[in-house]
């Protein structure tokens, strides 16, 4: 079929088209930041083709090079074949406006929590000029750390990760955002290389897929490092031990801020005492919690 197109396509429209037949055909999971199989194809298109990702009109009828053909026709075959999520094909991802190199060391960012960032974490955090010290705890890509650097202009921040391999793909994007001077980077699982350190805020987006989850889960997300996703029988080891741990490690009027998937109701259950601040994010308030220092399970 692909040998065929390469005779019998001309146009990026016919591309589009062709791309979107097969994503379908192939049952393709959209999760990694498209949300349809038209989405997907046009952002693999205009990318591959070093277009403009958001003007795809103005080229639908432009024919393509040879070149440009098998390029584009190999990335379409990769993704709906081997089903690799579409920002390992093109090492970007993208939260907001700000743009991240990724790869298969790394899970895909899709946190909440960078939209909670645009707001400085309002009203939550009255004032953005008293975060003088952050960490951003599984920081994978350290995208949430260079999205702290921005919204916390006077803060200092760690960011660590148990991977080194994470680390390596973190370290590319904080020179990409010139932030050496701002980012600390360092290798730790969970709190343990963290000792005697204090902060205003913590936030992390830790491991929290279930066992059973990690079963079933759609062959894209079989790319992604296991380690990043998988956190014990209930999805919930990785948070247990964060909510034991962090109040050791934030200052007194500090805050945690943590990401936990489908798990609020499983969490509250187990920590009925414990006063969580579910926020708000574009599909609810079900997946972000917030606690002060002084709410902290003891």
């Amino acid at each position: 079929m692909y040998i065929e197109a390469k005779t019998q396509l001309q146009t990026l429209r016919d591309l589009l088209r062709f791309a979107v037949s097969r994503f379908n055909e192939a049952s393709l999971y959209f999760g990694h930041g498209s949300a349809s199989a038209y989405d997907e194809a046009a952002y693999l298109i205009l990318h591959t083709l070093h277009l403009p990702l958001d003007r795809l009109e103005p080229f639908l009828d432009a024919c393509l090079t040879t070149t440009e053909l098998e390029q584009v026709l190999h990335i379409i075959q990769r993704r709906a074949i081997e089903k690799i999520p579409a920002a390992y094909l093109t090492h970007e991802a993208w939260l907001g406006d700000f743009s991240f190199y990724v790869d298969e060391r790394v899970i895909v960012p899709r946190s909440f929590i960078a939209e909670l960032l645009r707001e400085q974490l309002a009203p939550w955090i009255e004032n953005p000029d008293e975060i003088h010290s952050a960490l951003d705890l599984c920081t994978g890509s350290g995208c949430l750390a260079v999205l702290l650097a921005h919204a916390f202009g006077d803060a200092a921040i760690d960011a660590t990760d148990i991977s080194p391999e994470a680390l390596q793909v973190a370290q590319k994007n904080v020179t990409d955002y010139n932030l050496e001077h701002r980012i600390n980077l360092m290798q730790s699982d969970l709190f343990a290389g963290l000792e005697g350190r204090r902060y205003d805020l913590i936030i992390s987006n830790p491991p929290y897929v279930s066992a059973e989850s990690m079963a079933a889960l759609p062959g894209e997300y079989r790319h992604e490092p296991r380690n990043a996703l998988a956190s014990g029988e209930d999805g919930l080891e990785a948070t247990r031990a964060i909510l034991r741990e962090a109040a050791d490690y934030l200052t007194d009027q500090g805050v945690l801020i943590v990401e936990i998937g489908h798990n609020r109701d499983a969490l509250e259950q187990e920590f009925r005492q414990t006063p969580f601040t579910w926020l708000e994010t574009s599909t609810g308030d079900e997946f972000v919690f917030m606690l002060k220092r002084d709410q902290l399970p003891h």
